[in-house]
Formats: C-alpha cells, structure tokens, sequence
C-alpha cells in the first residue's frame, strides 16, 4: 500500500518509524540491569528475582555452556514451561552465541523429535519432571546432554520445603540420580558464580531463535529469525504501547514462553520496559492466574480470546471475589477476538483489550488496533511502525487488490524472518520478491483492508469451504455462532458431502449450565448467515482440541470427524 493510510490513525505518541539499534536481543536485559538493578525482573509464587541477578545469572549459564562447547550458531533447546529458568536459560543460550529452540513440554516424544532432529539440538534445558521424555528423545536423536532443573529451585524458602515434602514426588519432579553427563542447572550456575559473560562476537544478522510453527498447518517448519529481526519486532509491540511507566508496569506472563507470542510481546517486551513479569507456568490453571493478577496488581496482560472468556465465565470473578482494577492493557493474539468477550473483560477490568495479529515468521506481531484510537471490532487493526502489507490476488499472486477487496495478506518489514531452516522450497513459496523489488512473506491468511488502513482478517487460505461451488469462510460463520448467548465456543470446518463435495460443520461447546439443541442451534444460524452458509452438521462437545496458545484446531475436527465416518 504505497500511501499507507494507517498511518493518519496512529495513536499519538507512535512513531510512523523507528530506529533500531544494532545490538544483539540480549541487551534489553543488559540495559533493564543497569537501569533498573534492584527491581524484580522474575515473581515466581513469591520469590523474586532482581534484573541484576538474572543478567548476572544468565552470564554464568552463558560461560558454562562455552565450557560445554556451544559455538556461535549452535541450536541449544529449552523444554521448560514459564519459570525464571526459563528466562534463564534463553539468555544464557544468546550470549554464549547460540541460537533459542524452545520446545513446548507437553508435547509427546514423536513432536519433540521433529524440532531436535531438524535443528540437530545436542544439549537441552528441562525440568526434572519432563526428563523422562528428554530420556526417549535421546534414544532416536543426536541429543547428547540434558541440563536438569527442578521447578522448586525458585520457589520462595517456605514454599521450597512444602513442596519437597508433599508434591515433589506425588508429582514426578524428584529425581534420585541423572544419566551420566548430564548435569544439574544449579551446580551449572555454583561452579560458574564469578565466571563473566563469555567474548562471543555476535551481530544483528546472526540468528537467535528456530520458532517451529505447524500446528494448525500440517508438518512444523523451523522459522529462523536473526537477533534484529527480534529487536525490531520488541521495539515495535513497546512504541505501540504508549503511556508506559517504564520499570513500574507488571506484566503477567500466562502466554507460554515457548511460542513466539509469549517470548517477544510478552518477556522481551517486559525486558525493554523494565517490567516486573509475574510468571504463570499453567494459564489453564485459572486460579493461579487470577491470584496472580490480584496479589501483584498486574498492569500488562498479554493473552488469548479463549483465556479473557474463561476469566469472563469464572463463578468467583462473577462474584467479585478478585480485584482485576490493576490491569490496563491487554493484547488479544493467536484467534479471533469475539466483540462479546473483549465488551465483557473490559467492563470487569476497567482496562482495554485490543486485538493484534502475527505469526512465527515475523517473530509474532505485525498489526495491532490502538490502544487509545478507534478499535474496530473484528479488525486486526493496523500495521505497526516499519511494516508494510499489500492485499494480493488469490488468482494470480502478484496483483494488488483494490480497497475493500479480499486476497492474501502479504508484509514486508524489518521482524520479518530469514526464512525456514533446511526448506528451500517452503521459504521460495512465503518470502516472495514482487515486481516493486522489495521481498514480501506470504502469509496465507486472507484479509481485507478499509479506508483507514485497518485489516481483517477473513481466514486461512487453506481452511476455504466450498459447498457447492460457494465459497464459506470458517471464521465468519464461527462469529456467528459465538452471537448466541448459551454458546461458549465453537470450531467449524468442511467436512466430505456426496451431493455438495463439502459441507459445513460446527463443533460447539455450550456454556456451563445451559442447554442447546441442534434445532435451536440451525435457526439461529439461518437468521444470521446466507443459506449456503449455515452448517447442515452439529456436533456438541465439552470442549475442543486447541493449540498450546488457545487457537482451535480446525484441521483436526474434520481429521477427528472424517475417522469416525469411515
């Protein structure tokens, strides 16, 4: 969009473009640690510890695995959920020149192998209570040496001895002994106490993180981003976020910090900012959550549709039973956000919740609505400084469509990824050089822009339904649905139709208490969509499958539906 008139409807105080420093990501740490020493950079159930101590304890991980042979560009992984290990560890891992592939813990051993074999990972961080799986990975891998944590290294003193004495083992956390060559975290961090951060020569252009992105497209592919395109996409999500009282906000980290969303607008954001980050290694756990966001008055919380519409269902937030003043800001990410659930945390919370839009390749966000400005329901909203995006024809991949009309959305900018490790082929199809010359990643999601630059997202390209020769896009019949007050969630999908070829699917989940027929069900749906779009099939469920971020997978609906039909 060569006039991008996005840019009129910026908050004020956003900068129509930034300049990115040439430092590696590891210097926002450094910088919170020389600003802001003594503030806490990790709470976890209590303990908390300063930005001084995790740069200096990231600095002695780095030294140790420089001890352990880590070179410049070696893949180093992380199997852990959001402790100040964590944390940790990815930093210890970029300073001694390595490159982040955090893996999500509760993936079964087949889908730990994909990333360790594709990114050839001989040392891993866990915690003790998922090395049994790391055990079996390294069975039918390359992984040599497994670095062991176990989760009550950071719990508060008292905690710490409750834990040992009634749920260390109940829950699998105590190991008795490590296979040989592996090693303990802590006397990692003991030996090396006075070691300095290791001299490794490291540029913006080298890379800092494998993000496997897949699971709601089929096979993972390894996206590679470069230490700047991390930085640029920080800085980015921090100058969107205006009225920041840098090194006072808290910002609640319930997002995993194995996925791109909860690693960049959620700990590298809070990094640059100076921000206290409560950790929460179980969102799903929704009482820990809300605890957390009462007790330390969170101010920043960045999550998922579905997580605001449980906090929004919960008995005791409905009865007022936790104070959720605090919160100001909230980025909804990763699904569509429903009008009802942003209407509903809002009016509990006082604080706003705007929607936004990334994927893996662009580390995570490339569009957000204002956090002051107009928020257009169902928008993405605009993109952020630096990004550029055109709406491209679905025929011939090359034409840009005119206002209003829909194609794929393709963005160029500064966070934008190297490409995919070991797929030539994969990256010649999403980074793309059009005839203005610039190279532009295909994002194979389709969208629309109005008159004042602010994108909607229609659906995935590969997810379009064709009953009968119409075109039925998931998402809008899914926004549909979600208008009916008993409905909590819903996933639609094409299933196989003799007569039609396909045909629409809902899978629905009804709200706590409440009851929903199939015959309900279809006249709402006729009263609010075109006839070719209202499912011929419903199937009611207790829930969905999802990803680790909440996004509902559609793909394995119609997987899941078309195993029981054969």
């Amino acid at each position: 969009m060569s006039n991008k008139p996005w840019l009129a409807h910026y908050d004020k105080g956003v900068p129509q473009t930034i300049e990115y420093p040439k430092v590696p990501l590891f210097h926002f740490l450094e910088e919170a640690a020389r600003k802001y020493p003594d503030r806490p950079c990790t709470v976890f159930k209590g303990a908390v510890i300063s930005y001084r101590e995790v740069n200096a304890l990231s600095n002695q991980m780095a030294a140790a695995l420089v001890e352990m042979g880590v070179k410049k560009g070696d893949r180093v992984g992380i199997f852990m959920p959001n402790t100040p290990q964590f944390v940790i560890a990815y930093f210890g891992i970029l300073k001694a020149g390595g490159v982040v592939v955090a893996v999500n813990p509760t993936y079964p051993v087949d889908e730990i192998l994909t990333p360790v074999k594709d990114a050839n990972i001989e040392i891993m961080f866990c915690l003790s209570r998922f090395y049994g799986k790391l055990q079996e990975v390294r069975q039918k891998s390359n992984l040599k040496k497994i670095i062991v944590s176990n989760i009550k290294e950071t719990l508060p003193p008292v905690l710490r001895l409750l834990f040992t004495l009634a749920k260390e083992k109940k829950e699998g956390d105590r190991l008795d002994a490590l296979d040989p060559g592996d090693v303990w975290m802590q006397d990692l961090l003991k030996k090396h106490a006075n070691s300095p951060k290791p001299n490794v020569d490291i540029q913006p252009e080298d890379t800092a993180l494998f993000q496997y992105s897949g699971g709601t497209t089929g096979v993972p592919k390894g996206a590679v981003a470069m230490h700047k395109n991390v930085v640029a996409n920080t800085l980015q999500i921090k100058s969107w976020m205006t009225g920041l009282d840098e090194g006072n906000e808290v910002v609640l980290m319930g997002i995993p910090l194995f996925h791109v969303y909860g690693m960049v607008a959620g700990m590298n954001f809070a990094m640059a900012s100076g921000a206290k980050m409560v950790m929460v290694p179980n969102a799903r756990d929704l009482k820990d959550v809300l605890e957390n966001i009462s007790k330390y008055k969170a101010t920043i919380f960045p999550g998922v549709p579905l997580l605001y519409n449980a906090i929004n269902n919960h008995p005791d937030v409905k009865a007022g039973k936790y104070d959720l003043s605090s919160i100001k800001a909230c980025i909804s990410g990763s699904a569509a956000l429903m009008r009802e659930t942003k209407e509903e945390f809002e009016r509990l919370t006082g604080g706003k919740v705007f929607e936004g839009f990334g994927m893996s390749e662009a580390p995570t966000a490339t569009h957000c609505n204002p956090l002051n400005g107009v928020n257009k329901t169902g928008s993405i909203g605009m993109p952020l400084p630096d990004v550029d995006v055109k709406i491209i024809s679905l025929d011939d991949g090359e034409t840009e469509m005119p206002l209003g009309e829909i194609g794929e959305i393709v963005i160029n900018g500064p966070q934008v990824m190297k490409g995919y490790h070991n797929m030539p082929t994969e990256t010649a199809n999403a980074l793309r050089t059009l005839k203005d010359g610039k190279t532009w990643l295909f994002t194979g999601d389709i969208a629309r822009m109005d008159e004042d630059g602010y994108f909607y997202i229609v659906d995935r390209k590969k997810e379009l339904i064709k009953p009968g020769g119409f075109q039925v896009w998931p998402r809008e019949v899914e926004e549909a649905i979600m208008d009916h007050p008993k409905v909590l969630e819903v996933g639609v999908g094409g299933i196989p139709d003799p007569h039609r070829g396909e045909t629409v699917k809902a899978w629905v989940v009804v709200k706590p208490g409440e009851t929903l027929t199939e015959e309900e069900l279809k006249a709402f749906c006729k009263e609010h969509l075109a006839p070719y779009k209202v499912p011929s099939h419903y199937e009611f469920r207790s829930e969905l499958p999802k990803t680790t971020v909440g996004k509902i997978l559609r793909r394995e609906l119609v997987r899941q539906h078309k195993e029981s039909t054969k």
